[in-house]
């Protein structure tokens, strides 16, 4: 991640203060370590050691996610039309076929 793109997300992150009031770790690499399994599609499991434990990365992102960080990063994605209407879009789309 550049310097640039972490100066966009940190001060969503940062605003966000942990349950126990705890000084928060190296976020960035936290969410370096999502944006990694986002991209590759893996497991949790198969988290690189480098993005520390699977478990911390994963628990980290569950706090963002009910504490609405993802929400709040589309919405000001959005309103700053940085990135062209015909980009912004989610995919879910699951193909089944038969065996």
């Amino acid at each position: 991640m550049t310097d640039e793109e972490w100066a966009f997300f940190e001060h969503f992150i940062l605003a966000i203060r942990a349950p126990n009031g705890r000084k928060p770790t190296n976020q960035r690499l936290v969410l370096e370590g999502f944006l990694w399994i986002a991209r590759t599609g893996s497991p949790w499991r198969d988290l690189p050691e480098e993005f520390g434990k699977w478990s911390s990365v994963y628990h980290q992102f569950r706090r963002w996610t009910l504490a609405g960080l993802w929400e709040g990063i589309l919405d000001a994605l959005n309103q700053s039309g940085a990135v062209p209407d015909a980009l912004q879009m989610v995919d879910s789309t699951v193909i089944r076929a038969h065996q």
